[in-house]
């Protein structure tokens, strides 16, 4: 229903404006986009991690109530009813309790929705500051996101916008390191033997950083063209069973003519 009410719109507004001026419509991948932003794809990893270790310890409480509601029908025919209601009651207690750390965890307003804010916002700010810099200087009236809900049901590459946003979301990265490097060339020269270890260290987890981003990238990249061979893979194989049905049922009706 949100496509028909989007495209209605496009096409009333693009329809009522025609007559003045032809529209620049342009378009953008934002899959794509932050697949290829390395800051992004390190956010993703930490949330990826957060998310195991919270999954891990909802399970682990779920586990013990179901040990706790185990006992309990097993030990009930010995039980008073007093020792019945109180592990009863601590069962209550526990699914409670697990409850509201799955809220806080997972919740509207849990750690994930906090976490993914402060990691991964600050770079689609980046991405929707490169987009209006972008389509204020093109003189753009649209640029639709190719993978949002919107269809494109057909799409000219040269209108794809989404090189150029990263290249500009590359410059802002580059701006930033030379800055960086500017303030750090301006400090003391000099440097005693903690200022120089310390300094050692930076530079060594620097490397180690880098080289941890280049492995994952090589590693996504590995990843991504394993799947785009084997989503072709699956295609030739439908056209393929679509071939020889298509070729049986002219087979079959040449049978039955003859």
């Amino acid at each position: 229903m949100k496509k028909i009410l989007l495209l209605t719109f496009l096409c009333f507004t693009i329809g009522t404006s025609w007559s003045q001026r032809s529209q620049i419509i342009a378009y953008m991948d934002m899959e794509y986009i932050l697949e290829n932003v390395p800051e992004y794809l390190e956010a993703q990893n930490t949330l990826d991690k957060k998310v195991v270790k919270w999954r891990e310890k909802l399970d682990k409480e779920a586990r013990f109530i179901e040990v706790l509601k185990s006992d309990l029908a097993n030990e009930k025919i010995i039980l008073t009813k007093d020792l019945i209601e109180e592990k009863e009651e601590e069962i209550t207690i526990k699914q409670g309790q697990l409850r509201r750390l799955e809220s806080l965890y997972f919740g509207p307003n849990g750690d994930l929705f906090s976490l993914r804010k402060q990691l991964v916002k600050p770079i689609q700010d980046r991405v929707y500051n490169a987009i209006q810099t972008i389509a204020a200087k093109k003189r753009y009236d649209f640029v639709f996101d190719k993978s949002s809900e919107l269809v494109l049901l057909y799409s000219n590459k040269k209108y794809d916008i989404s090189d150029l946003i990263l290249r500009a979301i590359d410059r802002t990265r580059s701006l930033a390191e030379k800055l960086a490097d500017r303030e750090e060339k301006k400090a003391p020269k000099e440097l005693n033997e903690q200022q120089q270890q310390l300094l050692e260290n930076k530079e060594t987890a620097a490397a180690e950083k880098l080289a941890s981003k280049t492995a994952k990238r090589k590693a996504y990249e590995e990843k991504r063209k394993a799947l785009i061979a084997e989503r072709n893979a699956k295609r030739a194989l439908l056209k393929e069973k679509k071939e020889a049905l298509k070729k049986e049922k002219k087979e079959k009706k040449r049978n039955k003519n003859n």
